[in-house]
């Protein structure tokens, strides 16, 4: 093993930390250099995320591929300890690919419109990476403090009075949210007296009965901050507004950060709740798949409530949470399978629709739209006296046009889950998954499934019909029920990450067996955390440790 790829699990980390830095002295004199920078950063983050995905799938027998990185050689108990498995190494690279597709994006005009634009994304990289990565609760909220100080700034980037106003609203929810995070964390370690997640894994089954309503209280105050970050209802409630208010490009890796709550939310309710933590057991799952089912209903509620495209998509996330965490709380390794193969399309299509949307918008007239919703509800009061004249029928489509039709429509099935693009295979997965837990053909799948299951089915169909509605409704109103609309001048810079993004979700598509069987496996690790636990605990030289 060479010496590089000894650090490979570092790497995520201080690459865009030394990015960052390198940009803050440079002037707006030096703006190309500074995006080749960030370019160059996200491309090698990618890179770096496929090579560690690539580890990570690699088994070994039974043993599941852990890589677990020490920093300072020091015991995982006592020292920062970093850790790689499918999962951790899935979210790098939609973070990765997300990041340079928002970074190419951005360098057409929306860079320009503040300071600092490509630092600050840099170390919204950073935290996105560190919290994926780390194996401790202390070093999480770290990481958490660095992406969302990024984030405070990204979502004010280009000035405005509602930017400012959304901005504010999100600083101080999220300021709230990490006030709980301490708290629920130094409840935690007040029980247990760790804050390792492999050592609390280890030791919570042991903790005194008189111990663990601290300890399990402790758990929810911390998983409010989770679920606040996740965008749960109704703890969500700023979500659509702010990630419509944010610029495309900071839009666009937004629709990561909403995945770091159901990151953590999921990382944590399986490695220190699951089967083994004794009479803390599946602790919380209920309130999820509740939760995650009355915020689908908002989310669908909320996306046919908006003619606005970019809260369109902010609901469009919500309804994307809420469909994760409905599934974590099922507690199924195969539901668990099919939410992680959702969450990287819901993802990638979100995070392309927020980078469409302001190509779509370029050449709408706001007050032609206006005057289009008062003619339909109204009408103008004049008879079409050449209604019987012979008109010209069709209209010739101009390219550009055509390509953000072709891409709007990719976003839209994508979204609601329809075939034959990898939202429809997500959501089937999930519910055959959900009616079947046995799994199909088996003597047991003939079971009575519960009232919650049945909920969480109907859920996710109205929803992917409200989508369906919804995003029709749009797409008439932006591409098709306006003749005289100005074709927006597109540059190929911009409508490529759009492009990437969707091809992406082609290809997983396309490849579904393989990358099924992925998100199957990280499923299972989840589920059976025992490998995880065993190579962090580990004394130094086992297998599986990688050490600076």
């Amino acid at each position: 093993m060479s010496a590089l790829s000894q650090h490979l699990a570092i790497l995520p980390i201080l690459l865009p930390l030394i990015a960052g830095a390198i940009m803050i002295p440079l002037d707006d004199q030096r703006r190309r250099l500074r995006a080749g920078i960030g370019i160059a950063s996200a491309l090698a983050l990618l890179v770096i995320a496929i090579l560690l995905m690539v580890r990570a799938g690699a088994s070994e027998g039974s043993h599941a591929a852990v890589s677990v990185y020490r920093l300072g050689d020091w015991p995982a108990k006592f020292g920062i300890v970093l850790v790689v498995d499918r999962l951790s190494a899935l979210m790098l690279v939609l973070t990765a690919s997300l990041g340079l597709a928002a970074l190419v994006f951005s360098t057409a005009r929306w860079e320009r419109m503040g300071p600092h634009f490509h630092a600050l994304f840099q170390f919204q990289l950073m935290g996105l990476n560190g919290a994926f990565l780390t194996g401790d609760l202390f070093n999480l909220f770290v990481f958490f403090e660095v992406l969302l100080a990024a984030s405070y700034g990204l979502a004010l980037h280009g000035s405005g009075i509602a930017r400012v106003k959304a901005g504010l609203h999100y600083i101080a929810i999220n300021l709230a949210a990490s006030l709980l995070f301490l708290i629920g964390v130094s409840m935690i370690y007040g029980v247990v007296g760790t804050l390792n997640m492999a050592d609390l894994a280890a030791r919570i089954p042991a903790i005194p009965a008189g111990d663990r309503p601290i300890l399990e209280a402790g758990a929810a105050i911390l998983g409010m901050a989770f679920l606040v970050k996740a965008g749960m209802w109704p703890l969500g409630f700023w979500l659509p507004t702010t990630y419509a208010a944010a610029s495309p490009p900071a839009a666009a890796i937004f629709a990561m950060m909403s995945k770091v709550g159901v990151y953590a939310v999921l990382r944590l309710s399986l490695l220190l709740f699951g089967e083994d933590a004794g009479a803390s057991a599946g602790f919380g799952e209920g309130w999820l798949l509740a939760g995650g089912i009355m915020t689908i209903g908002f989310g669908a509620v909320s996306v046919l409530a908006t003619q606005d495209l970019p809260r369109l998509a902010g609901a469009s996330v919500m309804i994307s949470s809420g469909t994760l965490l409905a599934a974590v709380g099922a507690g199924q390794v195969s539901v668990t399978g099919g939410a992680l193969y959702y969450l990287a399309s819901s993802a990638l299509a979100v995070g392309a629709l927020f980078l469409l949307i302001e190509l779509l918008e370029r050449g709408r007239d706001v007050g032609a739209d206006v005057l289009a919703v008062t003619l339909e509800a109204f009408g103008d009061g004049e008879e079409d006296e050449d209604a019987g004249e012979a008109e010209e029928v069709g209209v010739a489509i101009p390219a550009t046009m055509a390509i953000l039709g072709a891409c709007f429509l990719c976003c839209a099935l994508l979204l609601a889950g329809l075939p034959p693009l990898s939202g429809f295979i997500a959501k089937f997965a999930m519910l055959s998954a959900v009616l079947n837990p046995a799994g199909l053909g088996t003597a047991a799948a003939a079971a009575v499934v519960p009232a919650a299951s049945w909920g969480f089915l109907a859920a996710v169909i109205l929803s992917g019909l409200a989508t369906v509605l919804a995003t029709t409704r749009a797409g008439v109103r932006n591409l098709w029920a306006v003749a005289d609309r100005v074709v927006p001048r597109v540059s190929v810079i911009e409508i490529a990450p759009v492009l990437f993004l969707l091809l992406l979700c082609i290809g997983m598509t396309v490849q579904a067996g393989p990358v099924m069987r992925y998100m199957q496996a990280a499923a299972a690790e989840l589920h059976a955390p025992h490998a995880y636990v065993r190579d962090v605990l580990a004394p130094a030289g086992a297998r599986g440790e990688v050490r600076p």
